[in-house]
């Protein structure tokens, strides 16, 4: 259906002082933010994600990460550090991310992406297969260019030197190039963290690891998980998930933050063969 201002053509006739002009038209650029937001490749699961409608519910960390996320749009592009978004399943990392991301986009024309990890390492896998025509460095390429990155779920994929390696060239390409770069994980940083593996000098290295330090404003997120509770959780839904789910805070806690038979065979690793010496295809842990 054409636009009933411009008749589809783009363009508008607007008068100022008498004197009519022409300008483009509303729609123009809403067409051009629509395939923006198509090319960025937001999944479908994610589409309705917005800053406007992040629930914060006045937890500390959430309404803090919130206000910086918005904070880097109106700052964008001239910001001195991407975002790094970390803590529990289900607290909003994603929409967050998503929601700036769409931003920068509507409110500044960028041109922006977004990857899973697990999946952006599998299309630079599939390349190395012969009847696939795209290479490497037509998968990376956008990655590499993007005035926005959104990396999601970062240290989620099984870590070995491969992995470190490929994720290691696109954090040190954009650290490098200065362009702006939003990650999420799960991953731990805490030097307590009673599973090694799940940190992120475990997962990514330490040279990845200081890279992420410096180019990133590292931001905590705790809270309720949203895909076990659900939105608009009320007082009894919260105190309920509390106790009876393996992802609270409570439960982890007296879980030793892992799954019981991973801890078991990490701390078993650790007695055998000492810190530094992790059974895992890429060598020692942080090289």
């Amino acid at each position: 259906m054409s636009c009933e201002i411009c008749n589809g053509s783009g363009w508008k006739t607007v008068e100022m002082d008498g004197v009519e002009s022409v300008t483009r038209c509303d729609c123009w650029r809403e067409t051009l933010v629509a395939q923006a937001y198509r090319e960025a490749r937001i999944p479908t699961r994610y589409a309705r994600c917005e800053l406007g409608n992040f629930e914060h519910n006045d937890m500390n960390s959430l309404r803090s990460a919130w206000q910086k996320a918005r904070a880097f749009v109106d700052a964008f592009p001239v910001v001195e550090q991407g975002l790094l978004f970390h803590g529990p399943t289900g607290v909003g990392k994603t929409h967050l991310a998503i929601g700036v991301l769409k931003e920068v986009v509507r409110r500044k024309g960028a041109r922006a992406y977004f990857f899973e990890t697990g999946e952006l390492l599998k299309l630079v896998r599939d390349t190395y297969n012969r009847s696939v025509e795209e290479t490497e460095l037509d998968v990376l390429r956008p990655v590499f260019e993007a005035d926005l990155l959104v990396l999601d779920d970062l240290g989620t994929e099984k870590t070995s030197e491969w992995v470190q390696e490929t994720l290691g060239l696109v954090v040190n390409t954009r650290y490098n190039a200065r362009r702006a770069t939003i990650f999420t994980s799960n991953l731990s940083d805490r030097a307590d963290e009673p599973v090694l593996q799940n940190t992120f000098v475990y997962q990514l290295g330490l040279r990845t690891r200081s890279r992420l330090r410096e180019m990133c404003d590292w931001i905590p997120m705790d809270g309720i998980d949203v895909r076990e509770v659900g939105p608009h959780a009320s007082p009894s839904d919260i105190v309920r998930w509390q106790k009876t789910s393996p992802s609270s805070p409570e439960n982890l806690k007296k879980a030793g933050g892992f799954p019981t038979r991973a801890r078991n065979m990490a701390r078993a690793q650790l007695r055998d063969k000492g810190s530094a010496e992790l059974k895992w295809s890429g060598g020692k842990a942080g090289s």
